[in-house]
């Protein structure tokens, strides 16, 4: 099943959009909360995000949905810092929320990674009103 990994700036919204993802996706999925520094405060580090990574990795893949710039940049130094070359981690340009629960549903499923990134993907048109 293909792993998501959330990054926020914020501990408490990634930890928020997980529960969220999950009350809607199901139990068994590897949704992992990246949001914080390790001590607490606000910020994105770059070894959260890779042991999260690591830890959502089923052999699936693993999407990575972030909330602003500096944690897509954080993410991107998670993804270098990467051992493993055989595993598929990719950022999804997505609003975090919707992509997230929109990717999460489809992971459920055990659709493939690219059926579960093209989901998050589509989040971005969605309309709300």
């Amino acid at each position: 099943m293909v792993g998501i990994v959330i990054v926020s700036h914020s501990t408490k919204i990634a930890e928020g959009i997980c529960d969220l993802a999950r009350q809607m996706a199901g139990p068994g999925l590897k949704l992992i909360a990246a949001g914080g520094m390790e001590d607490g405060e606000i910020g994105t580090d770059a070894f959260k995000i890779q042991a999260a990574i690591e830890e959502a990795d089923s052999g699936d893949g693993v999407l990575i949905l972030c909330d602003l710039g500096s944690a897509v940049m954080s993410a991107e130094t998670a993804l270098e810092f990467l051992d493993n070359p055989d595993l598929r981690a990719e950022i999804a340009d997505t609003p975090i929320v919707e992509g997230s629960i929109a990717a999460a549903v489809i992971a459920s499923t055990g659709a493939p990674f690219d059926e579960v990134r093209a989901a998050a993907l589509e989040a971005r048109t969605m309309q709300k009103l």
